[in-house]
């Protein structure tokens, strides 16, 4: 699978970071990451990018971290929302429900997760440790969804 990791942090994106806890469990899953940048938290921007990646077949997942909690300028989920062809709400429930054991703020989170076309995305929470405990959790189900999402009916 192909993989493109999106961090929706201003500041991030500013320092010219990226994600490398994410990475770092994507590729010893076996998965191959194809693009990692940070962006910011701008729902043009994120919308716009995630659509070009979905339409132009470049990533079978795209995963998003961050601008997914409750602050007045976090906007990944309307983001994700606004281009999305199907949901898959089952993913973030899970991820909220297997944090709720950490803490109580993962009810806080509002990620979303669906496809556009063939390409999955889900939003996973902006805190590294958050995010880590997330995709070991869902990984291998993300993957057997984009797998279906690749096959034609």
């Amino acid at each position: 699978m192909k993989v493109a990791i999106l961090t929706a942090n201003t500041q991030v994106y500013k320092e010219q970071e990226e994600d490398k806890v994410i990475r770092k469990i994507v590729e010893e899953a076996g998965q191959h990451v194809i693009f990692a940048k940070a962006l910011p938290v701008d729902k043009k921007v994120l919308s716009t990018v995630m659509q070009r990646m979905a339409d132009g077949n470049m990533a079978d997942i795209i995963l998003t971290t961050g601008g997914a909690g409750c602050a007045a300028g976090d906007v990944t989920p309307e983001a994700t929302t606004e281009i999305l062809d199907r949901p898959v709400p089952g993913i973030p429930e899970a991820i909220r429900m297997h944090l709720m054991h950490l803490t109580k703020r993962s009810m806080l989170n509002r990620g979303v997760a669906g496809f556009r076309g063939n390409t999955l995305i889900v939003n996973l929470p902006g805190k590294a440790g958050a995010a880590k405990e997330s995709l070991e959790y869902i990984l291998p189900e993300i993957v057997h969804a984009a797998e279906l999402g690749q096959k034609e009916n």
